[in-house]
């Protein structure tokens, strides 16, 4: 993956004997590497001070590729012992940590001396317009809908196959991270043992990256695998499509403990909803192996993007689902 070099270099001043990193009008994918580069090279240098101040006051845009070098900085600098604060954050900037939560994690002051809240006003920032489209929206909302009536019928039967497959709970609930990285509760059907995601390090990872697959994980049920190759195990999803959190079509939804491996540049793929379906789903579920893939597959999604092409990916993915050996492994 190239990324060019931005032209802003990130400058650091010293007011009222704090130093201060004044931040640019936009933070996207150029600038968050340097960002991430520029802040890693100072906490390695000589003497620290007590704390490194970040100057949003001119920012006017920041995507998931800014919240990823925010990130990596926020951590990089605890390490360090050194207090990383937000200063001046503009609107837009606020309303990117309030979605995410980073506003409670982040200290946040409108002073250098005192830790104040920023009182900015919230707005649902621009990432990429598959997020505002209304259209995709109606069509999720009505899709989400007609899935979960076909999971009401097929509830029962699944429930009892998995109780008498497996002892434990029908549903698996998983926190995943959405929009901007955003956590929420993914729910599927259960197809693995109730234990698995404490086997989970016993098992080896047989893909590349930061994403975990093995064609043959001890952890998946009989009735697992039958649900897992049939797709029937994401039915519960359409709750999470109708209440905002996913898409019909969109990327493939991140663990945290994914999303903590990224680096800067993978953060892309988080600037639009995570989908039941998309590229990834279409084009090689089963056979990716390496993470790099699943980025490309992703950053094609969101170029390609309209309403005709999320339709031909669900078509595609209904399709693809009476193939044989098409669902997840």
């Amino acid at each position: 993956m190239t990324i060019q070099t931005p032209e802003t270099s990130f400058p650091i001043v010293i007011i009222d004997n704090h130093p201060v990193m004044k931040m640019p009008k936009r933070l996207t994918v150029l600038e968050a590497v340097l960002f991430k580069q520029v802040c890693h090279q100072y906490l390695e240098s000589g003497t620290l001070p007590e704390q490194l101040i970040l100057d949003f006051e001119e920012t006017e845009f920041m995507d998931s590729s800014g919240i990823g070098a925010l990130v990596h900085n926020f951590k990089a600098a605890k390490n360090k012992n050194v207090a990383l604060l937000l200063y001046h954050t503009s609107p837009p900037v606020m309303a990117v940590l309030s979605l995410t939560g980073l506003d409670e994690i982040i200290p946040i002051t409108n002073s250098l001396e005192t830790k104040e809240p920023s009182t900015a006003s919230v707005q649902p920032p621009e990432t990429h317009p598959s997020v505002s489209s209304w259209i995709k929206r109606t069509i999720d909302i009505i899709g989400s809908l007609v899935g979960l009536l076909i999971t009401a019928v097929l509830f029962i039967p699944i429930a009892i196959s998995i109780k008498m497959d497996s002892p434990g709970p029908i549903f698996f609930h998983q926190t995943r991270c959405g929009w901007l990285g955003k956590p929420f509760q993914m729910t599927k059907f259960r197809s693995m043992c109730v234990n698995a995601e404490a086997l989970k390090k016993k098992v080896q990872n047989q893909a590349q990256g930061a994403i975990f697959k093995n064609t043959n994980d001890p952890r998946i049920t009989k009735v697992g695998r039958f649900l897992r190759r049939t797709s029937l195990d994401e039915l519960p999803q359409f709750w999470n499509v109708l209440k905002g959190e996913m898409s019909l079509v969109g990327t493939r939804p991140p663990t945290p403990d994914e999303v903590e491996r990224y680096e800067v540049p993978q953060w892309q793929r988080l600037n639009v909803k995570p989908g039941m379906t998309g590229e990834w789903q279409v084009y090689g579920r089963s056979r990716i192996t390496n993470f790099e893939q699943v980025i490309e597959l992703d950053l094609r999604y969101q170029k390609n993007w309209s309403h005709w092409y999320d339709i031909q990916l669900i078509l595609k993915t209904v399709f693809i689902l009476f193939q044989k050996n098409s669902g997840a492994v």
